[in-house]
């Protein structure tokens, strides 16, 4: 038989020996690739588009749960939207720089900001009457047009746009810290602050003219938020990360809609 013949056993010892160096070969030119290239999750555990728009849905709802008792509660309780507020800034520095997303963290920021949202909205209802309706419309608005945009491919986030999106936001924070230190040490009288100074060119508010300018900047941070959803389920990224999609997306649109309320207001207020 093949098996008792000497030079068969031979041959086949040598075929072995060969299999071995070329699979000890193929270990020292591509192990290291092999390592490098990440794991691909089975399918149903990466992200998707519809799951990821399911999760969005539940925070926000969740987000209007906690606006509708900010609301109700804001003329007898006003330090409960406020300290909200201040939680809220807490856990959205912790979700932001958490390397791993957290369900919980992301709801219990939703709940939270919600009050937080509520509350103000009463104070600035009591104020202005009609402008909580006006301001959620035009969120509404900015958000429908922007999102629209994105899913045709109008526009689209880029390395140039993003840099100059950082260097405005860098400014603006800058900005904001300055304007809330002259605020709370009585470097202005004004309600809001440097925000409430006279025009600044063809009789509009220079307060309005720095909201519009937010805007557009929430605007692209939107895009940023579309842009990392789009490319993890392109790039089938694990399913964990919807929920800092949905997070991205919610921070966004709190942003949006505060700013868009104060514009509202110093508009109001000039009159």
């Amino acid at each position: 038989m093949a098996l008792d013949n000497p030079a068969f056993a031979r041959n086949s010892a040598f075929s072995q020996q060969g299999a071995v160096a070329g699979a000890q070969d193929i270990s020292a030119q591509q192990l290291q690739e092999m390592y490098n290239q990440p794991a691909t999750p089975p399918a149903g555990e990466t992200m998707a588009i519809d799951t990821t728009i399911q999760k969005s849905v539940a925070a926000f709802g969740l987000l209007l749960v906690g606006a509708a008792i900010g609301w109700v509660t804001a003329p007898a309780l006003p330090f409960l939207w406020i300290g909200a507020g201040i939680v809220g800034f807490v856990l959205a520095l912790v979700n932001t720089f958490k390397k791993q997303p957290s369900p919980a963290l992301v709801l219990a920021y939703a709940g939270v900001q919600g009050v937080f949202v509520g509350g103000i909205s009463a104070f600035y209802e009591a104020m202005f009457p009609g402008i909580v309706v006006q301001a959620v419309i035009a969120t509404l608005v900015v958000v429908g047009v922007t999102l629209a945009l994105f899913a045709s491919g109008k526009i689209r986030a880029s390395k140039k746009a993003t840099k100059i999106f950082l260097i405005a936001m860098v400014g603006y924070l800058v900005f904001s810290l300055v304007n809330f230190g002259l605020m709370i040490f009585g470097g202005t009288d004004s309600a809001f602050g440097l925000r409430s100074e006279p025009s600044f060119i063809f009789g509009i508010p220079w307060g309005v003219i720095i909201g519009i300018f937010v805007v557009i900047m929430a605007a692209y941070s939107l895009v940023l938020d579309f842009d990392f959803i789009q490319q993890g389920v392109r790039n089938r990224a694990p399913k964990k990360y919807e929920w800092m999609g949905v997070f991205g997306i919610m921070i966004t649109v709190i942003w949006l809609y505060l700013e868009i309320l104060r514009m509202l207001a110093i508009m109001q207020s000039s009159d």
